[in-house]
């Protein structure tokens, strides 16, 4: 019963460690692009999509720093360089499909039927992106890593669920930059916690049974 009680203490201490950095992490990181946006919007429009995948790296690489060094207090032989540039990568993909998807007024002007079938794609590349490219690494380490890409496409959906039900009613048409950016923070750190909840529960699973 001690044992037992032990292990279910450092998986809980593991957890609360993971939720509590790598929220700070993802909130932290998502200020990349928020400043990319506001800086290319007012200096130089044209840079936006370019800037913005620049910072998608900045953004995925911190993300990938927080979470590696709560990773190996689990793990000590997890390569944090190899965890930090994976994740980065990632979410450079993932920002480069919803850009030329999602944000693109070509695409909005496509017939429903190509915007259906594209942007379930470029979804699915969001979703995907980020667990597929830790995988590459995490299967080093521990049997099962293959849950790790669905548990965290599922905390993106979550957290990305989140951001929409917040955004949604407070953004409105001819809003102060100040205002949006604000809203745009503060869900973005609701993100940043949802995915980190989401993706802890999972990683704790993995590990537990690795």
């Amino acid at each position: 019963m001690a044992a037992e009680g032990s292990v279910v203490a450092r998986r809980n201490a593991f957890l609360a460690r993971w939720v509590g950095w790598v929220s700070v992490g993802e909130s932290l990181g998502f200020l990349a692009p928020a400043t990319a946006q506001v800086v290319s919007a007012a200096l130089w429009p044209p840079a936006m999509v370019p800037l913005l995948v620049l910072a998608g790296f900045a953004e995925g690489a911190l993300l990938g720093w927080f979470q590696v060094r709560v990773l190996k207090t689990w793990l000590p032989a997890v390569a944090i360089r190899r965890w930090v540039l994976l994740t980065g990568a990632a979410a450079v993909v993932a920002w480069t499909a919803g850009l030329l998807t999602f944000s693109s007024e070509a695409w909005q002007n496509w017939p429903e039927a190509a915007q259906a079938a594209t942007g379930a794609l470029a979804a699915a590349v969001i979703l995907v992106s980020i667990g597929f490219a830790q995988w590459l690494e995490l299967r080093r380490h521990v049997p099962g890593a293959w849950r790790w890409i669905a548990g965290t496409a599922a905390g993106w959906a979550v957290g990305l669920g989140v951001f929409m039900a917040v955004t949604t009613p407070l953004w409105q048409p001819g809003q102060d930059l100040w205002v949006t950016a604000a809203i745009g923070i503060g869900a973005a750190v609701l993100i940043a916690v949802a995915m980190s909840v989401v993706t802890g529960l999972v990683l704790v699973r993995i590990l537990h049974k690795g």
